[in-house]
């Protein structure tokens, strides 16, 4: 039995089994429908929204679309509009770009109009300038030229003056001259003086200068010749004729230059233009006209006072070097004398050792004597102890007759009484 309770009134009855089972079952039909229309009616109302929701979206889909179509349509409008404007801005840029280009050309050729004249006044400028300077350069070259002309006249009328002695002797008066009219101030330390000593060759040069520092370094020598000719001399000489013995002279003077100021070859321009270097042919040898003397002094001096520093710098180092080498000749002196002695005294000592040796050997023979002469010795003591004046008159029966008498006249006087 089963009880069931009415939800209404409350009140409580018992139903057997079958009327509880068909109970139930108008429970269960009851409630299935009801669930049943239940959720049909949320699938109808589901639905219902979902088409609602669909609807929407397509409807905002729609408006999407139509919006983006808009957007895009004002886009291209939008583009229309602005290639319309660059047709028409590349129309005005075409036009401005004619006109610009027909006024560069107008203003090109203004320029190029304005360049031509400017060119044209700078070439009449260089001309007239080019003129001038060829007017300059040919007025300089008659002052030369007639300075030269005055020179060479002074010089041949001076030489048709003198004898061909003389002509010399004037050249280096005229040397001489120029240099003590400068000595005092330009060169006081300097020696400038005639080169009177003979070598062993038999020659010597016109003259020598020679110059030292404060502290008697010389550092510049030059052997000067100067030669001159007569122009009617009838062997004309070569200045290069002069180059070997002048060479000569330098080395055998111990100069460190030589310079030959010459005039002869008067005409020759390879000599005229200035200071000559023939050390091609031997060292340090320049050829010079009579008015480049002084300067020639002067460029080498100058050159000579500019790498003193160096020369005593080097004279520094050769004197270390000289010092470095006396020590090690010093040294190789004592180390000689040193081993001479040692080879001396170990000679002496040699010979003293030897000496010794045969000392030794002699005390030794000596000892050897000595030791024999005391065996003797001894032995004569032993056989002294055991002589007797028996053995002694043993075959002398005289002398033993005489000791026999002697010892009876010694016993008589000892037994006879004393006072």
């Amino acid at each position: 039995m089963h009880e069931i309770k009415c939800p209404k009134c409350g009140e409580v009855f018992q139903v057997d089994e079958s009327g509880y089972a068909e109970l139930l079952g108008q429970v269960r039909n009851e409630a299935f429908e009801d669930e049943l229309h239940k959720r049909a009616r949320e699938l109808e109302e589901k639905n219902k929204n979902d088409i609602k929701m669909a609807q929407m979206e397509q409807e905002k889909k729609y408006n999407a679309a139509l919006t983006n179509k808009d957007k895009v349509l004002a886009e291209k409008d939008m583009e229309i509009q602005q290639l319309k404007n660059r047709i028409e801005m590349n129309d005005s840029e075409k036009k401005l770009a004619v006109s610009e280009a027909v006024n560069d050309k107008d203003k090109i050729l203004a320029e190029k109009e304005a360049e031509i004249i400017k060119l044209k006044s700078q070439i009449d400028n260089q001309k007239t300038e080019s003129a001038l300077k060829e007017k300059n350069l040919e007025e300089n070259y008659k002052n030369q030229l007639k300075v030269k002309d005055e020179q060479i006249d002074y010089y041949k009328d001076m030489k048709a003056r003198q004898s061909t002695k003389m002509v010399g002797e004037s050249l280096e008066q005229h040397c001489q001259n120029q240099f003590n009219s400068l000595r005092m101030t330009a060169f006081p330390n300097a020696y400038f003086g005639k080169d009177n000593e003979v070598s062993a060759s038999g020659s010597k040069g016109d003259f020598i200068f020679r110059e030292a520092d404060s502290e008697g370094v010389e550092f510049i020598s030059i052997m000067f010749e100067m030669k001159n000719e007569m122009d009617t001399t009838a062997t004309k000489h070569k200045n290069e004729d002069f180059f070997k013995e002048l060479d000569k002279d330098r080395r055998e003077k111990g100069c460190e230059y030589a310079v030959l100021v010459s005039l002869l070859e008067i005409d020759n321009d390879f000599y005229n233009n200035g200071i000559v270097d023939v050390s091609y042919e031997y060292p340090k040898m320049y050829v010079i006209r009579p008015q480049f003397f002084i300067p020639m002094i002067t460029l080498l001096r100058n050159a000579a006072l500019n790498s003193l520093q160096y020369q005593k710098e080097l004279q520094v180092v050769r004197n270390q070097q000289l010092d470095l080498v006396n020590f090690e000749s010093n040294m190789q002196d004592f180390k000689d004398a040193f081993g001479k002695n040692y080879r001396i005294a170990s000679e002496k000592f040699q010979t003293a050792i030897e000496e010794i040796d045969k000392t030794i050997d002699h005390l030794e023979k000596v000892k050897k004597a000595l030791m024999s002469s005391e065996n003797n010795l001894r032995l004569a003591n032993n056989k002294a102890e055991d002589l007797s004046i028996k053995k002694l008159t043993k075959n002398a029966p005289s002398v033993r007759q005489m000791f026999d008498e002697i010892k009876t006249d010694e016993d008589a006087s000892s037994d006879t009484p004393t006072d």
